[in-house]
């Protein structure tokens, strides 16, 4: 008969031996193009690139040179291009967005439920249809092929007004009132004193805004048209041609692709979690 000090460990060794499968199961695709991009043309030709545990026995750094001096260094422009709209575009968002869900959660004004219920009905609509009415919009404010023809069409988010219109529900109304008390305007309340409480939403809705937009690809394939102003992914895409594939430039483009976003999550995870977790349950 086991115990029940018994059951608990086992069931605690089983999920452990779970959760690392399923760490494996994420993580291996991302291991399979770390080596891939260091194996050279004709073994990437031969083995194709289904994923390997197989490390090359001569890993090739040319590749990651060439990178950086191919065609005039266009990589190192596309790089700075998608860090310049992702850096941008997150800020924007973020700074409007919690604005609107901050309305939304402390205020009681009429039509409120009204706004909240246009704004998931926008966040239900698939971004293929607004695409023509964007595109002229665009094309009428003379921001085709510019960074903010990329951005200023999303500089808020339904899914991030709603986000913060959750996490502030669950903020107590007393703070506000005593402000209110001490003479604090109400955007000085939103700066000095909810701003600080909504950190954790500040920092979730950075990395998924962020990752959203970094590896974003079909609006800005759309705007974008000069070599030098094209995204990362975009330029990464323009290496598979009918005529040939540089598939070598294109793996180690991938690879170095991702570290911006794992370097942004590793820095606000903490922060990440306990922001989804409030936003979660709050309302």
């Amino acid at each position: 008969m086991l115990t029940v000090r018994t059951k608990n460990a086992m069931l605690r060794s089983i999920t452990v031996v779970v959760l690392l499968l399923l760490v494996v199961l994420v993580l291996f695709p991302l291991y399979s193009l770390i080596v891939a991009s260091f194996r050279s043309g004709r073994e990437l030709m031969r083995l194709g690139l289904t994923p390997s545990f197989l490390i090359p026995e001569t890993l090739m750094l040319d590749f990651y040179k060439a990178l950086f001096t191919e065609r005039n260094g266009i990589y190192l422009h596309w790089f700075k291009n998608s860090f310049a709209i992702s850096a941008l575009q997150t800020i924007i968002t973020i700074f409007f967005a919690s604005l609107v869900g901050y309305g939304l959660g402390v205020y009681r004004f009429k039509g409120r439920n009204l706004v909240f219920s246009l704004v998931l009905f926008v966040l239900m609509i698939p971004i293929q249809i607004l695409v023509l009415p964007l595109f002229r919009i665009i094309i009428s404010f003379r921001i085709i092929d510019t960074y903010w023809g990329v951005i200023a069409p999303f500089i808020t988010s339904p899914f991030v007004v709603f986000f913060f219109r959750q996490y502030t529900l669950g903020i107590p109304g007393d703070y506000l009132d005593a402000a209110r008390v001490d003479g604090v305007s109400e955007f000085g309340i939103y700066l000095r004193i909810m701003s600080p409480l909504m950190a954790p939403a500040y920092a979730a809705m950075a990395i998924l805004q962020a990752r959203q937009t970094w590896n974003d690809f079909f609006w800005p394939l759309i705007v974008l048209r000069s070599d030098k102003k094209l995204t990362l992914q975009i330029g990464l895409a323009s290496l598979l041609t009918p005529y040939g594939s540089n598939y070598d430039l294109l793996l180690t483009g991938a690879v170095l692709a991702t570290i911006p976003i794992i370097i942004l999550f590793i820095a606000f995870q903490r922060y990440f979690v306990s922001g989804i977790l409030a936003g979660g349950l709050k309302g």
